[in-house]
């Protein structure tokens, strides 16, 4: 591992290399703000997919892509005199040390949940008008459905018991039921939707992130969907050339591996 000196040392190269490209490199020299925004994006999915597959080389790589961007932004920033890299290192600090006055201040808590429940009121003391409006209207839907019930949570707006939750998930359901069979699609649409919401709401209750847990469906049956076709090839046949018969064999006997 490096010292904290050879640490500061690789920031400050990496620095020096950001200043170099935007001086020099044609690339570089165009991007923004607006124009880097969908590939930083696309960075945070692939260290996603990185932590995800648990594979620790690849997340280091993934990290240092997203810190070149974190370092591009604040050098685009500094040609404009809004801000620089020390500002913004400068922000986080600040902010974290406002958010935890349980360790930079005399607060005493005793548990998460406690510190979570601080975090929430500091934060209406910074502006937020809403405990929910730090939740950035972009998230993908499963996603800010957790968070908004977590910050929710935060400030005691939550269920008592999972068995609460539970029922809430059944008579949502049985209302999607209701809604399925009078055929008005915009309300099924609706329904539907209270439907994951409850379900999500009750994952949080257990303790499983409803977006890990669906991922982890996805790459189920992904795989076991191309066990299926890889035995399609062996039979020298194309996967839409199986019965239906044929594909569901070749799908159980997939269970054994996925």
């Amino acid at each position: 591992m490096n010292t904290r000196e050879e640490q500061l040392k690789s920031l400050d190269r990496l620095l020096t290399i950001m200043d170099e490209l935007r001086e020099k490199c044609p690339w570089d020299k165009k991007q923004t703000f607006e124009s880097l925004k969908h590939l930083t994006i696309e960075e945070v999915y692939e260290l996603g997919d990185a932590i995800s597959e648990n594979d620790c080389n690849e997340v280091k790589k993934e990290l240092g892509d997203l810190l070149l961007h974190i370092f591009f932004y604040s050098k685009i920033g500094s040609e404009t005199y809004n801000f620089d890299i020390g500002d913004v290192a400068n922000a986080i600090s600040d902010k974290l040390i406002f958010r935890h006055p349980h360790i930079y201040g005399d607060t005493e808590v005793s548990s998460v949940d406690e510190v979570l429940n601080n975090w929430e009121k500091l934060k209406l003391k910074e502006g937020n008008t809403s405990v929910l409006g730090g939740v950035p209207k972009s998230l993908p839907a499963m996603i800010k459905s957790f968070r908004i019930q977590d910050k929710a949570k935060g400030v005691g707006f939550d269920w008592a018991s999972k068995k609460e939750v539970w029922e809430k998930v059944e008579e949502e359901i049985g209302e999607f039921k209701a809604e399925e069979e009078s055929g008005d699609l915009d309300k099924m649409e609706q329904e539907f939707g209270d439907v994951l919401f409850s379900m999500i709401n009750y994952a949080r209750f257990l303790g499983i992130n409803p977006e890990t847990a669906l991922e982890r469906t996805n790459k189920k049956f992904i795989n076991r969907f191309q066990f299926i076709e890889e035995k399609a090839k062996e039979n020298e046949k194309l996967i839409h050339n199986l019965s239906l018969n044929e594909m569901e064999f070749f799908w159980n006997l997939s269970k054994d591996k996925f």
